[in-house]
């Protein structure tokens, strides 16, 4: 079973987005353990305090190191014993920042190798710069800025786990996809063979009504091809 971990201010949200889709199916399949990790738990004070104000001035809030870095300790530690007990087993803790390496497939199919993923989420205005020195990498999911990592991070979890066999209702799916193979996916069609809309008929490519595999494979292919030259080059270079 894998097992992913979640370090978050708002752990009611990362625990019901669980509760639906891919991560959910997983669960129910106990193919992976997922776990919301509620960062406050490890504040300061009775306030149970979590950032405090960026030296050099500046504005917003800055989540202080010694508290992040025990949620990861105490994470890691769980997670590390957890394996163990199944003699077998790795860990990769990963931080979510605008600043990160671009999340793609790739990457997705890297991370299925690890049974334990440990996401780290910020919010205000990131992390102190120490924090980084306790992760052993940082991803980004786009070149723009959320409130925080929790939609990263569950994005990244649902890419994953679409990769882990046995998730899915058929393995094979996850490898007709856009990027599986750095193309684009090829059209999909389904019912009505005519759609009449607006005086226009559109119709149903004729390769795919013929039942003859091989060339709807080839049709396939080359419309694959053809889109990602046209919407993505950049993935063929």
């Amino acid at each position: 079973m894998k097992k992913i971990s979640i370090i978050t201010l708002f752990p009611e949200f990362v625990q019901r987005y669980s509760e639906f889709g891919i991560i959910a199916r997983a669960i129910q399949k106990r193919l992976v353990k997922f776990t919301a990790i509620d960062m406050r738990k490890f504040g300061l004070d009775k306030r149970k305090t979590v950032d405090d104000r960026p030296y050099g001035g500046g504005l917003g809030m800055v989540l202080r190191p010694d508290v992040v870095v025990k949620a990861i300790q105490k994470t890691s530690k769980v997670s590390s014993q957890a394996s163990r007990r199944r003699d077998r087993g790795s860990s990769r803790i990963i931080l979510l920042t605008p600043q990160g390496k671009p999340f793609n497939q790739a990457h997705a199919k890297r991370l299925t190798k690890y049974d334990n993923l440990i996401f780290v989420s910020g919010r205000y205005e990131g992390f102190d710069e120490r924090v980084r020195k306790f992760v052993d990498e940082e991803l980004s999911i786009g070149d723009y800025v959320l409130m925080g990592g929790e939609l990263p991070a569950l994005v990244i979890s649902e890419a994953v786990l679409r990769l882990v066999p046995g998730v899915l209702g058929k393995d094979e799916s996850a490898d007709s996809e856009s990027f599986s193979d750095n193309l684009l996916e090829y059209p999909q069609y389904t019912k009505p063979e005519v759609f009449e809309i607006n005086s226009k008929k559109l119709r149903v490519p004729k390769v795919l009504l013929t039942g003859h595999h091989a060339n709807v494979a080839k049709w396939r292919k080359e419309e694959s091809e053809k889109r990602t030259k046209k919407r993505r080059p950049d993935l063929l270079a």
